[in-house]
């Protein structure tokens, strides 16, 4: 980064600041569901961002969660918690980890990370993953171990058959563990390599195990918000893999998925859903994060269209071969919510409210103002589609006047008990979410 462009720093991030004060969006409602508002796009120099001041959790604060349930905190003093992974045993581990580093490809990304480190991006990733046992199943663990330790930017994680598998950023690593171990000692065996590199732009590397256990499903994100890094290091990016469990061979099961942040079976069905951020800069609602469920050999539109056939034109070459061809998603989220949690509910172990559905946590925008995101939600699940409106189940991230932020909702998951769990990684907590007439 040459002296220049540091002394510019200050007026090129007022820049940005103006810009977000005048491009407002609109209500986020109309883009949920099947069929989301898309306004016409917009061209920007710099994006406008508005990015709330972390500040964290007081003594005492919790989020705020909808009636008929109660909010506590399951554990504090993490490293980055991002994914909360039941154990078939009842053991709950938490995947504590952050971005590799990487370098600044354009000077945009200089300033654009700068700003959003105001929001606690930059935490310290515990590079780790964290077990807690809480046998009696009251919130509080009886237990707090560091079960795995020295991963590589670790984001995705699933146990099949005596195996622990994590998906650090450039590989899925697979351990041999016997549940109720508290610690893994022997060193990992590589199962298979991803897409990572020196840019490495999104560095989240999301995992599932399919129903039968025989496969495991990984997303891999762009390299960049649209191609602006070039299509070379777009090779083998923004697409869903899916790999052989026992022998690492793999292939993409979907493509055209900017950045598939987290996924999830169904547990009626047996079919892969995923969550998608997708792309930026063309304006504050657009283009909707969405929920869908994945089709096999699908093509999602990234990077040459959204929503089906609505055309990119920063791209070049124009593809209106890949164009045509491209499926749009199930359910729009709206747009820059960064959503990143998905888990299915258990029937009616949290409330009768959340019988049938999906979980979805949104880590919250950076780029849009009004600013979107911060929550959990409920998608109502129709003859195993989402449809309906969303509903806020935990909120309470945001500072009364949205300009400061005290923790951001990364992962979800339900325990043996039913209870909603919500990994927080700029509040490094877990906060445990259950119905108040269950016995604790």
């Amino acid at each position: 980064m040459t002296h220049s462009l540091l002394g510019a720093l200050p007026a090129l991030c007022a820049l940005v600041a103006l810009t977000a004060c005048g491009d407002q969006g609109g209500d986020p409602m109309r883009q949920y569901g099947a069929d989301p508002y898309l306004p016409e796009p917009q061209n920007y120099l710099l994006p406008p961002m508005s990015v709330p001041q972390e500040v964290g959790w007081k003594p005492g604060e919790t989020p705020t969660v909808t009636g008929g349930l109660k909010i506590q905190a399951m554990a504090t003093g993490l490293l980055h918690p991002r994914i909360v992974y039941p154990l078939p045993n009842g053991d709950i581990l938490v995947v504590e980890g952050n971005s590799p580093g990487t370098t600044p490809f354009r000077p945009k990304d200089f300033i654009t990370g700068k700003v959003k480190a105001r929001a606690g991006t930059a935490g310290k990733g515990g590079n780790r993953i964290t077990l807690l046992r809480d046998a009696d199943g009251d919130g509080k663990p009886e237990e707090q171990t560091i079960l795995v330790d020295h991963l590589h930017s670790p984001y995705g994680v699933t146990y099949v058959d005596g195996t622990l598998y994590v998906a650090n950023t450039d590989a899925i690593m697979a351990f041999k563990y016997s549940l109720g171990q508290t610690q893994i000692k022997e060193p990992g065996i590589k199962l298979a390599d991803l897409p990572a590199g020196p840019i490495d732009h999104h560095w989240t590397k999301s995992m599932v195990a399919s129903a039968d256990g025989s496969k495991l499903y990984v997303g891999v994100g762009s390299n960049s918000n649209i191609t602006e890094n070039g299509l070379d290091v777009e090779e083998g990016r923004a697409a869903i893999y899916e790999v052989d469990r026992l022998t690492g061979a793999k292939r993409i099961y979907a493509s055209g998925t900017r950045n598939p942040t987290n996924l999830a079976i169904d547990p009626e069905t047996g079919r892969l859903f995923a969550v998608v951020n997708e792309r930026d800069e063309i304006g504050p609602d657009l283009v909707p994060d969405y929920l869908t469920m994945v089709q096999e050999g699908a093509f999602y539109g990234w990077p040459y269209s959204y929503w089906g056939e609505h055309v990119d034109v920063r791209v070049h070459p124009q593809r209106p071969d890949m164009v045509a061809k491209a499926v749009k998603p199930d359910y729009g989220l709206s747009s820059h919510v960064a959503a990143l949690g998905l888990a299915f509910s258990q029937g009616e172990k949290l409330s009768p409210e959340f019988s049938n559905g999906i979980f979805v946590g949104e880590h919250g925008s950076w780029d849009r103002s009004p600013v979107n995101g911060y929550q959990v939600i409920f998608v109502p699940l129709v003859n195993g589609r989402p449809e309906g409106k969303p509903v806020p189940v935990v909120t309470g991230f945001l500072g009364d006047d949205h300009g400061t932020v005290r923790g951001r909702p990364v992962g979800v998951g339900l325990d043996r008990t039913g209870a909603l769990l919500v990994a927080d990684d700029t509040g490094n907590a877990v906060w445990r979410i259950s119905s108040e007439k269950s016995a604790q």
